[in-house]
C-alpha cells in the first residue's frame, strides 16, 4: 500500500479547564458553590473576599443584558490580557475595586463567624429540672435513669423491668420504684415526656389540662383505649362506645389533634442543609415582572492588591506561580460572573413564560418544556436543565426552584393545553372545598374537570392526588 499525506479539515469542542470550571459553576447550588468558593480562597492567594461592589451589582437586572451573559455552553471564557495591568470591570462597564491591602488586613478578619444558638437537648432540659427539685440521693439516681432511657421523640421504650434488670445486683431497685419515679418524669417539661406510648403521651396532655376543658372527657377514653378507631375513621362504632353525639365526638377529633405526639422532637438538632438561599428575587415593578440577583447569594471577590503589586516589578520568571495564580483567578471570576448572568437570563426567561402564575397562582401555571427557554436564550437544553436544578428565585408567592415552573401539558377539549401544576391546584381547591361527609373520589374529581373542559384520567387524578399528600376519598372521610 503506498502511503501518503492527506490535508483534512474538521471542527471539534475542546474541553478547556476554563470551560470545565464554567460548567461546574453553573451546575453547582449556592451551598456547594460557597464549599467551592472556600476550597478556592484557600488554593489561590490572589483571591480574596471584597466588598460589596466587587461582584455583580444585586441591582443588575435582565433588563440590561450582557456579553458575557450571552455567551453559549460550548464557548470558553477568552483568555485574559496581562496578568497585572488589565482592568477589573463588572457586567455592566463599572470597574471592579482591587484589594486594598495584605490579606491580614482582608475584611474577613473584622468578620464574626455566625453561632448557631446553644440548644440543649431534651436530656440536658430534664435533669436542670430534676436539678432544682427537692429529691432524695436516690430519687436523683432513679429518675436519672430513666432519662437516660428516653429517646429523642421523648419516649421510654424500655420497660421498667428490663431496666431494673440492667442495674448491678446491690442496688436491688423494684420496678415499682421506678414506677414512681416515672410518674415525677412524666410531670416535667414538655408535657408528655417519659410516656411508654402515644396513647400515653395523649393522656397525659390531656390530663393537664383544666376539667373544664370544653370535650376533654370524651378525648380522654379516646386516647387511652380508641386511637386505633379514631385513626380508622370509625365515627358510628365511635359513638357507639363513648355514647356521645357527632358534635362532640368532632370537638374531641379536634382536641387530640392539637397534642403533640412527639414531645422529644422539638429539642432535636436542626439540619443547616434545609436552609435554601434564593438566587434570583422576583418583583413587579411598573406592572411587569421582573427578575434581578440576590446580591447576598452572590460572593464578592477581588485580586490582591500586595500580590498584583509584586507582579507588576517582577516581570521575569521568577514570578511565574503568582502569573498563573493571577490568570486562574481572574478566570474564576470571569466564570462566576457569567454563572449568575446566565440563571438571570433564564430566569427572566421563565418569569416571561409563567406571567399568569405570578398574577394569580398556581391554577394559572402554564405547560413549560426546558426546549422553549433554550430557544429563547440562545442556549442548550442541558444547560438550561443545570441552572434550573437546585436554584432558587423567591417571588411573592413563596420561594420556589426554577424547575418548579416546568411542567407536562394536558390537552383540553377546545383543542388547549392544561399543566400539570395547574391541575394538582384545582385538585386541591376541589379537596378543600368538598363536603367533609362526602369527599369526592377520584372518578368525581375527573367527571368535575372534564366538565370544565379538561381531560383527565381517573389514574392520572390518583396520581397527582398523591404527590399532593391526600389522602383517599374513604380517609377524608369526616363526621
Amino acid at each position: 500500500m503506498k502511503q501518503s499525506l492527506q490535508l483534512r479539515l474538521s471542527q471539534h469542542l475542546a474541553l478547556t479547564p476554563q470551560l470545565q470550571q464554567s460548567i461546574r459553576l453553573l451546575q453547582l447550588s449556592s451551598l456547594e458553590l460557597s464549599q467551592e468558593l472556600e476550597q478556592i480562597l484557600q488554593e489561590n492567594p490572589l483571591l480574596e473576599r471584597g466588598s460589596e461592589d466587587d461582584v455583580i451589582p444585586p441591582n443588575y437586572s435582565a433588563e440590561g443584558g450582557s456579553e458575557a451573559a450571552a455567551q453559549p455552553e460550548e464557548s470558553a471564557p477568552s483568555e485574559p490580557a496581562d496578568p497585572v495591568e488589565t482592568d477589573f470591570t463588572s457586567l455592566d462597564g463599572e470597574r471592579w475595586e482591587k484589594g486594598a491591602g495584605t490579606p491580614a488586613d482582608s475584611e474577613d478578619d473584622n468578620d464574626f463567624a455566625f453561632q448557631e444558638p446553644d440548644t440543649p437537648t431534651l436530656r440536658q432540659h430534664l435533669n436542670e429540672q430534676l436539678r432544682l427539685m427537692p429529691l432524695s440521693e436516690r430519687d436523683h439516681t432513679l429518675t436519672s435513669i430513666l432519662v437516660d432511657a428516653i429517646n429523642e421523640d421523648g419516649y421510654l421504650e424500655q420497660s421498667l423491668e428490663d431496666l431494673a434488670a440492667m442495674l448491678p445486683e446491690e442496688e436491688e431497685i423494684d420496678p415499682m420504684e421506678l414506677q414512681t419515679a416515672l410518674k415525677l418524669v412524666q410531670h416535667l417539661d414538655p408535657l408528655g415526656v417519659g410516656a411508654r406510648n402515644l396513647a400515653e403521651c395523649l393522656e397525659l396532655q390531656l390530663l393537664v389540662l383544666p376539667e373544664d376543658t370544653p370535650y376533654r372527657e370524651v378525648a380522654l377514653p379516646i386516647a387511652r383505649e380508641h386511637l386505633a378507631l379514631l385513626a380508622g375513621r370509625d365515627y358510628v362504632r365511635l359513638k357507639k362506645l363513648l355514647r356521645c353525639d357527632d358534635e362532640s365526638l368532632r370537638g374531641a377529633q379536634v382536641l387530640i389533634k392539637r397534642l403533640d405526639p412527639r414531645p422529644g422532637a422539638g429539642f432535636s438538632r436542626i439540619e443547616s442543609d434545609h436552609y435554601v438561599q434564593p438566587e434570583v428575587v422576583v418583583k413587579k415593578v411598573k406592572g411587569l415582572w421582573l427578575a434581578s440577583l440576590n446580591g447576598d447569594a452572590m460572593p464578592k471577590l477581588r485580586i490582591n492588591r500586595m500580590y498584583a503589586d509584586i507582579l507588576k516589578r517582577n516581570r521575569d520568571s521568577s514570578g511565574q506561580y503568582l502569573k498563573t495564580q493571577m490568570q486562574e483567578a481572574k478566570w474564576f471570576i470571569s466564570n462566576l460572573q457569567q454563572r449568575f448572568a446566565t440563571i438571570l437570563r433564564v430566569s427572566q426567561a421563565i418569569v416571561d413564560r409563567q406571567r399568569n402564575f405570578f398574577e394569580h397562582g398556581e391554577v394559572a401555571m402554564r405547560p413549560l418544556v426546558l426546549r422553549e427557554i433554550a430557544d429563547e436564550v440562545g442556549l442548550h437544553e442541558s444547560t438550561i436543565s443545570r441552572v434550573t436544578t437546585r436554584k432558587y428565585m423567591l417571588t411573592p408567592k413563596g420561594v420556589f426552584e426554577l424547575k418548579y415552573f416546568f411542567g407536562s401539558h394536558v390537552a383540553t377539549e377546545s383543542g388547549g393545553a392544561c399543566s400539570a401544576t395547574a391541575i394538582r391546584a384545582l385538585i386541591k381547591q376541589l379537596v378543600a372545598a368538598e363536603e367533609p361527609r362526602k369527599p369526592l373520589s377520584d372518578n368525581q374529581i375527573s367527571d368535575i374537570l372534564g366538565n370544565q373542559g379538561i381531560v383527565v384520567a381517573r389514574r392520572t387524578i390518583a396520581k397527582y392526588r398523591e404527590s399532593l399528600q391526600i389522602p383517599a376519598a374513604n380517609q377524608r372521610k369526616s363526621i
